[in-house]
This record gives structure tokens, C-alpha cells and sequence, in this order.
């Protein structure tokens, strides 16, 4: 059952946090083996399960504890066609563990949610290719082919919405946008920037957005920054003007690294848990608008709670 693909609770002026960085947590804290960054092959052991379970149980925990909302994504950011083609499964297996993802989420709703913490589900979509260094871009009409089989598949589950995550260029973001408009499912599009506040192709963040506004008859239903410390970004969004406003969300780096340092960093560079919460509340203190707020590679349960202790309503219940 879905709860919100038709009216987005995050939408309003209410806080809503996310999980840290899944992958990070899962490769560097608790050893798993994440070939290509995939998460979703995990789902086919029950040890894997269970990790995930709790991961995703602790960030229901903490929005409970604060009286916050939380967006819960999926872990099937590599669980597309070719990704999934590496991993050895084909069609079929992808969409079946796409539909269990989302099961596994609504587990932690239906023990979580509150009226003071809604849970909204999000099935989680990543790029075709790498997500810091794309090497191989589409047009939009081929990205809306490759992205349309798991965008249909979240169609029929629970999830209320579908996020694109690390978005690089500005055609596979109208791609997604149209197979999601195509299915009637509410879409968020997360670009991913470099320390100069630009797409990795060198595009302005400003132009990307109102880019894929205008392709798409401004269909996306916000727009988000992720896989980016706040120092990379946070003086191309202050004083730049209204279209500002189409980013509610910042799921942040912990490092102040750029991609290719961390893509080189063979340890996880946790940053500072406190010093990212501060930065969270100047951001949302500059930039009002801002609804959904929480991590990416590096971040934990630590720099979350840091988040919802600089921003929680004053009442905790």
C-alpha cells in the first residue's frame, strides 16, 4: 500500500531526514563485499537482510525519537539492467529484488512511523554509468528506455516516489523524469557536484535544473544535491535567486574530498558528525526552503543525530 505518491508530505515546511551512506556504512564499518558499489545483491542472503533491516530500523529510531519525517531509499541505487547484468541477474531477478527492497522498507515504516514521523518510501535509481566520472552518456529518449523497467517496477509496489541519486548530466535526469511522468510516479532528481559547485560535466547546477524543468514541463517534484560536501556547494545556492527554491534536499558528504580523492581513499574518511550538523543548520537557516536533509558516502547514524540535534522541533517525543 502506498501512503504518499499523491501528496508528498515533504513538500510541506516540515523536516524530514534521510539514512547516511548505505554503501559506506556496509564496505568500511561492517565489512561487507560490495562489488561495483551494489548493495541490492545483499538482499538474496539472509545475513545481508538483516544488516539492512537494522540499518534502515536505526534512522527509523532516531526521526521517531525526534519527532522528524524521514525518506527512506531503497538499496537498489545499482539494481538497473547493466549493473544488475554484472551481478548475474537478468530481468526478471532485477525486478524481483526491486519489489523486495521496497517490502523491506515497509518494514521499518510499519514499526516506525508516527504522525509525528511519517516514513516516506522511495525506490532508489542510480546512473548507467559511473556515478562520479560518467563514461558514457545517452540521450534523453535512450535514458528513458534504460531507466523505464525499474521505474515501472517501483510502479507497482509501496514505494510513494522514485529518486534519482548522483545524477551527472543533465540528459539521463530528463530521461528518468519522463519514464517516471509516463507512470504517474512523483520523481526527485539528486545531482552530485565537484568542490567547484558544478556538475561533473562542468555544467552550472542552475542551468541543469531549469534545463530538465523545461524538457519535462517541470514535472520533477524537487530537486535534491547529494555525494557532495557542503563546502562544495553552499556558495552557489545562497543570494542566487528563486530557482533555489526547486532544491528541498541535501543528503551531504561527510568529507571534504573531492570525487576523485575519494575515489582513490582506500580508508572511509568519517568527517566531522558535529561540524556537519552546524553546517545543516546554516544551510537551513540561509535557505528556508530546504525539507529533506541528511547523508551520503562517509555519514553514519552519528552525522544524522547531528542533523536532528541542531534541527529538531523543540518538543522531542
Amino acid at each position: 500500500m502506498t501512503y504518499y505518491r499523491h501528496q508528498l508530505p515533504q513538500l510541506s515546511d516540515s523536516i524530514f531526514i534521510t539514512d547516511g551512506g548505505l554503501e559506506t556504512v556496509l564496505l568500511f564499518q561492517q565489512g561487507w563485499a560490495l562489488p561495483d558499489f551494489a548493495t541490492f545483491p545483499l538482499m538474496d542472503s539472509p545475513l545481508g537482510m538483516e544488516a539492512m533491516h537494522h540499518y534502515f530500523n536505526t534512522y527509523g529510531a532516531l526521526a521517531q525519537t525526534y519527532g522528524m519525517g524521514l525518506v527512506l531509499e531503497s538499496p537498489t541505487w545499482r539494481a538497473s539492467a547493466d549493473w544488475g547484468q554484472r551481478q548475474g541477474y537478468d530481468a526478471a531477478k532485477l525486478a524481483d529484488v526491486n519489489r523486495r527492497a521496497i517490502a523491506l522498507l515497509q518494514l521499518t515504516r510499519s514499526t516506525y512511523s508516527t504522525p509525528h514521523s511519517p516514513i516516506v518510501i522511495s525506490g532508489c535509481i542510480g546512473p548507467r554509468s559511473d556515478g562520479y566520472r560518467p563514461k558514457h552518456l545517452m540521450d534523453a529518449t535512450t535514458a528513458e528506455r534504460y531507466h523505464q523497467a525499474q521505474i515501472n517496477t517501483f510502479r507497482s509496489t509501496a514505494a510513494d516516489l522514485v529518486t534519482a541519486l548522483t545524477m551527472t548530466y543533465t540528459e539521463e535526469a530528463i530521461g528518468i523524469t519522463q519514464a517516471a511522468k509516463k507512470v504517474q510516479m512523483p520523481v526527485v532528481i539528486s545531482f552530485t557536484v565537484e568542490t567547484n559547485g558544478k556538475l561533473p560535466t562542468g555544467m552550472e547546477l542552475k542551468e541543469a535544473i531549469q534545463m530538465v524543468d523545461q524538457a519535462t514541463d517541470g514535472y520533477v517534484a524537487y530537486y535534491m544535491i547529494n555525494c557532495a560536501h557542503p563546502i562544495h556547494f553552499d556558495r552557489e545556492l545562497i543570494n542566487q535567486g528563486p530557482w533555489v527554491e526547486r532544491i528541498k534536499g541535501i543528503r551531504a558528504n561527510a568529507s571534504m574530498m573531492s570525487h576523485a580523492e575519494l575515489n582513490e581513499s582506500e580508508t572511509l574518511d568519517e568527517g566531522n558528525p558535529q561540524d556537519l550538523g552546524e553546517r545543516f543548520y546554516i544551510l537551513k537557516q540561509k535557505l528556508p526552503h530546504l525539507t529533506v536533509l541528511g547523508g551520503c558516502c562517509g555519514t553514519d547514524q552519528r552525522h544524522i543525530e547531528a542533523i536532528c540535534e541542531t534541527l529538531s522541533p523543540a518538543q522531542v517525543y
